[in-house]
């Protein structure tokens, strides 16, 4: 290996794990941010709802297509919500294209039938995909608020008299809440995306909203004031995350997003690794494309603090993180044969040790999260230690997957809206093996995995001749995680 070729690959190598321990040191901030955090919700003006001139009109819009698993479960949900019917609309924003289009007609037919103002909304085409649907609903809805619901999540009755009481406050925009699993048990796949849900939806919202930084509407769970909308431009398709576009808007012109952590929405996992890929690459590339979108007015805009537009800019770059973790991964075992081959690189390996602190930070971070949900007892730590490891090694194995969608994200590739496939599953005995929404085709990602899997044992064998032991439990983890990955992916054909 020449001179040349070892400085190159120390340079991206070193560049990747910097770009890492900038990303651990701003969900450390976040951390603090979290942990400082005294609730404040009760100091915030509220809405009497005793008081019928101060209740609004709320519409809830359901965007589907091609939900036939949940859709009666939804609607049977959506109808116990506990609200003035004289100050609630619904809208069934239904793009469908399969049979289900005629029983959720009945169902909409029959709750209509109760009193209650609902509404079945079909378009000609998917034009803008789910951006589409709630821009062509917003122009005929007749709330002042717009809640907004996917069809797998389960609102409890008494959902939106917790949430819109606070848009007394002119400023507030967006209120959120906080998403939780029906399903967190019924896998290690469920369990590990439950633990990486629940990060983001303790440490990182809870943690930029407490100091005023930008947040994101997590496209689902959350109600917008209708002008907060308009101001900000509409709802936009360019983009595979509508919610997080239309989110930066909105605060780059002085919205206010308010969290709600303590207001917990139920919802449905993905249980197979299909669904799991789609949604990762929708989020993934949806980020990267909202970071080209949007990162320049962030950096220009006078009207916020340079701290917010740090983790604005962090915040933007979250998915982009796969892309330098798989660069990391990719050239470990070529800086190991460097570590050994030319000792005049031995003081840049010895400085690159710190970037161990990026692992050390993040157990930490997501320790305290995890907590929060699930209790700080002795036996929890213990899962703890086993679900993030377990969780480290699997979002490793997804790293080739993420970081091609990030790529595309950056270069500007559009592709097509994939929705994740609903289950209703609840319980591990329930199958999803008949789910007629599964795709059938073999993703040709997973050749690629399959090699990076036997990439990485020969990591750990390296290890042997070289005597270099210290990226054993890093190789470890990449084989485990792209063998997880590989094989999940071939028995979700089954």
């Amino acid at each position: 290996m020449g001179v040349l070729i070892a400085y190159i690959i120390l340079i991206i190598y070193s560049i990747a794990l910097l770009l890492i321990f900038f990303y651990s040191l701003a969900q450390l901030n976040l951390l603090v941010n979290y942990l400082g955090y005294k609730k404040r919700n009760q100091e915030a003006p509220k809405f009497n709802l005793l008081d019928p001139k101060e209740i609004p009109f709320v519409t809830i819009q359901l965007p589907v297509y091609n939900e036939e698993y949940v859709m009666e479960r939804l609607l049977a949900n959506i109808a116990k919500i506990e609200y003035p019917k004289s100050k609630l609309e619904i809208q069934v924003l239904d793009d469908s294209t399969d049979d289900s289009v005629l029983a959720t007609a009945e169902r909409i037919k029959a709750l209509k039938a109760t009193g209650l103002d609902i509404e079945h909304i079909r378009r000609k085409n998917r034009q803008g995909f789910k951006a589409g649907a709630l821009k062509e609903g917003l122009k005929i809805a007749k709330g002042e608020l717009i809640a907004i619901f996917d069809a797998d999540f389960m609102p409890s009755g008494d959902w939106l008299k917790k949430t819109v009481i606070y848009f007394k406050d002119p400023e507030i925009g967006v209120v959120q809440t906080r998403w939780g699993h029906i399903n967190r048990e019924y896998s290690t796949l469920t369990r590990i995306q439950a633990f990486a849900l629940d990060a983001h939806f303790t440490l990182e919202q809870v943690g930029r909203n407490a100091k005023g930084h930008f947040i994101n509407f997590n496209g689902t769970a959350g109600i917008w004031r209708k002008k907060c909308i308009l101001d900000a431009g509409n709802w936009e398709g360019d983009t595979l995350t509508e919610d997080l576009d239309l989110s930066y808007r909105a605060q780059l012109k002085n919205w206010k997003f308010k969290y709600l952590e303590d207001v917990e929405t139920p919802a449905e996992l993905p249980v197979v690794i299909s669904a799991a890929r789609s949604q990762q690459f929708r989020w993934n590339k949806g980020g990267a494309e909202n970071f080209r979108k949007s990162v320049w007015n962030v950096i220009i805009a006078k009207n916020i603090s340079f701290k917010t537009k740090f983790h604005g800019v962090m915040h933007l770059l979250n998915s982009s993180m796969f892309l330098c973790v798989f660069l990391v991964s990719l050239l470990s075992i070529p800086a190991m044969y460097i570590k050994a081959i030319y000792p005049q690189f031995d003081i840049v390996f010895e400085v690159l040790k710190i970037f161990v602190l990026s692992t050390i930070i993040l157990f930490v971070c997501y320790w305290f999260t995890y907590k929060s949900i699930q209790g700080s007892s002795f036996d929890n730590f213990v899962d703890y230690i086993k679900l993030f490891f377990t969780f480290f090694s699997v979002a490793l194995g997804f790293s080739l997957h993420n970081s091609i969608a990030v790529l595309e994200g950056h270069m500007g590739k559009r592709s097509e809206f994939v929705r994740t496939p609903k289950f209703n599953l609840n319980n591990i005995t329930d199958s999803w093996k008949g789910n007629k929404y599964l795709t059938k085709k073999l993703s040709p990602n997973m050749i690629l995995e399959a090699v990076l899997m036997l990439y990485f044992l020969f990591g750990m064998y390296s290890a042997i001749p070289l005597d270099d032991f210290g990226l054993f439990p890093f190789h470890l983890m990449l084989f485990i995680g792209f063998g997880f990955v590989f094989t999940k992916s071939l028995t979700a054909r089954a």
